[in-house]
């Protein structure tokens, strides 16, 4: 179990990397209107190369060479990265930032389902009433029928995908830098760029197009090395919850920038996610404290 003062900043870190991660997706959400997508992702990519490199030499002697024992968390990682990246830039390019960040906060009860199909971990009525609420909270948010947004399909499966890459994060060795693990995260989206721009069209970006980019990429290297360390600091079941944060965030900019703010609904729904998932991590933690 980790102590208070790893708990306050594996919390802080993850508060800063949901602020990143936010302002990274009001940008490119921004830019993707004037510029195609794959472009963008690979325009970006090329901004934060530099940025990389500097804070790879500031972190003192490293390898690229994986250990044996990370190699296949790292692949696992990066499709995660990939396929995250496909899926919520899509659903970001047609969804409002707010509603696409709320079906985004079912995430932390997806990782409760996970230990239990994968690690064996006992659903109790509690759990299963709590995933049952949380998936209630998501239905009322995408709203399948006459008011459904296909693009929440994508968002759903955006989801999944980060679930894979933060699950394979948490086995991933603590002697392997969080630079690294940024890095190979920053190329692979940027090859993703790469090589689909080419079938995607290419624009002439403006100047606001490249400061655009310029600020997404620096906001997604803060937002990638402050979720790594997250990710390895502290108890899962404190840290994690603050992760709804997110959802704070995108509330904030995207009537500020975009000047959209959900409906009643899509609240009641966000706030059944929210609710449910903050109950769960608490359960979790109180249960951990009862067994140790």
């Amino acid at each position: 179990m980790a102590t208070a003062a790893e708990n306050v900043r594996g919390a802080s870190l993850m508060i800063g990397a949901m602020a990143a991660f936010c302002l990274n997706d009001t940008l490119m959400k921004a830019v993707t209107q004037m510029l195609p997508l794959y472009q963008a992702i690979f325009l970006r990519g090329l901004m934060m190369m530099p940025l990389l490199a500097v804070m790879l030499f500031r972190s003192g002697p490293f390898t690229l060479r994986l250990a044996a024992g990370d190699r296949v968390w790292m692949s696992l990682r990066l499709l995660g990265e990939i396929l995250g990246t496909i899926f919520f830039m899509t659903a970001l390019q047609h969804m409002p930032l707010a509603n696409l960040s709320a079906i985004l906060q079912s995430l932390p009860l997806l990782v409760t389902l996970a230990a239990t199909l994968f690690w064996g971990e006992p659903l109790g009525w509690r759990r299963s009433l709590a995933v049952g609420l949380g998936f209630i909270g998501v239905m009322l948010i995408i709203r399948p029928g006459a008011d459904f947004d296909r693009w929440a399909i994508f968002a759903l499966l955006a989801v999944l995908a980060v679930l894979m890459r933060d699950m394979a994060t948490r086995q991933i060795s603590a002697r392997l830098p969080t630079a690294v693990i940024s890095l190979y995260a920053a190329v692979a989206v940027t090859l993703l760029g790469a090589v689909v721009s080419p079938f995607e069209g290419w624009a002439a970006p403006g100047i606001l197009e490249i400061l655009g980019l310029a600020g997404a990429a620096i906001a997604l290297l803060l937002g990638y090395t402050l979720i790594i360390g997250a990710m390895r600091v502290g108890d899962v079941g404190v840290v994690a919850p603050f992760r709804y944060t997110s959802l704070l965030f995108a509330l904030i900019l995207g009537w500020l920038i975009f000047g959209s703010f959900p409906d009643a609904l899509t609240l009641v729904g966000a706030g059944l996610v929210v609710g449910t998932g903050i109950y769960t991590f608490f359960r979790e933690r109180r249960l951990a404290r009862q067994n140790g």
